[in-house]
């Protein structure tokens, strides 16, 4: 049971793992050349386990202590993951031990994964689940741990690298976009953040954007489900 889910499970990480090791290698690097051992960014990756945090925490450690402004910052990068676990309330159902597990390692990619996925005829979807989980995390912790090793023998510019998470997500969505009948999610979405960024900003619409997403697809739920449910049956 559990190396068929395995199987099943890793080719869907083959993109997160490009991803993941091409950025965490170079912040793995970055701590490196800010004078931290590759200590920190192994141990950082496995327990912190937030890519975009993870390198503004470098300059938290290069800063004054201010475990308030770091927990408020905290809360803003990662108040996404608030919206993801909302999401997977019904998935994670009846999981057992394997639920604090997948709740903790559910990152950006693992929930798009996860929460779209197909899974095979025959494959557990707990197993499924903790293997795309464990092999994302695997992915990101070795890419540090070896970055940090390595980063002072290279120097380079890293300018640039996190565009790769962004052509990351655009793929997933456009595979979702391409398998779905009905885009009724798919354009309230859309919608909705592209109002939030005019009206906030960009450094803001994030938050805004989901709240608004979870109002709509809330408001919403039963008509969009009826569509969907004929869809299939055409």
């Amino acid at each position: 049971m559990k190396t068929k889910a395995l199987k099943a499970a890793f080719p869907y990480t083959i993109p997160i793992f490009a991803g993941f090791w091409f950025l965490a290698l170079a912040y793995g690097i970055l701590m490196n050349v800010n004078g931290f051992s590759f200590i920190y960014p192994m141990l950082m990756s496995m327990l912190i386990y937030g890519g975009s945090l993870e390198f503004i925490v470098v300059t938290m450690l290069m800063s004054p202590f201010a475990p308030l402004s770091a927990l408020a910052v905290t809360l803003l990068v990662q108040s996404r993951h608030l919206f993801y676990g909302i999401a997977m309330l019904d998935r994670f159902r009846g999981m057992g031990w394997k639920k604090f597990y997948l709740i903790f390692g559910m990152c950006d990619e693992t929930f798009s994964i996860n929460y779209s996925a197909d899974i095979p005829e025959g494959v557990d979807r707990g197993w499924f689940m903790f293997f795309v989980t464990l092999l994302n995390q695997l992915y990101w912790v070795s890419g540090a741990t070896i970055g940090g090793l390595i980063g002072s023998f290279l120097k380079f510019n890293t300018k640039g690298l996190d565009f790769v998470m962004t052509a990351m997500f655009v793929t997933i969505f456009m595979n979702q976009w391409m398998k779905e009948k009905k885009k009724d999610t798919g354009l309230i979405g859309i919608g909705a953040t592209a109002a939030c960024l005019v009206l906030f900003g960009a450094k803001s619409f994030m938050v805004p954007a989901m709240v608004t997403i979870l109002i709509l697809l809330t408001i919403f739920r039963k008509p969009i489900e009826q569509s969907y449910q004929e869809a299939e049956i055409q």
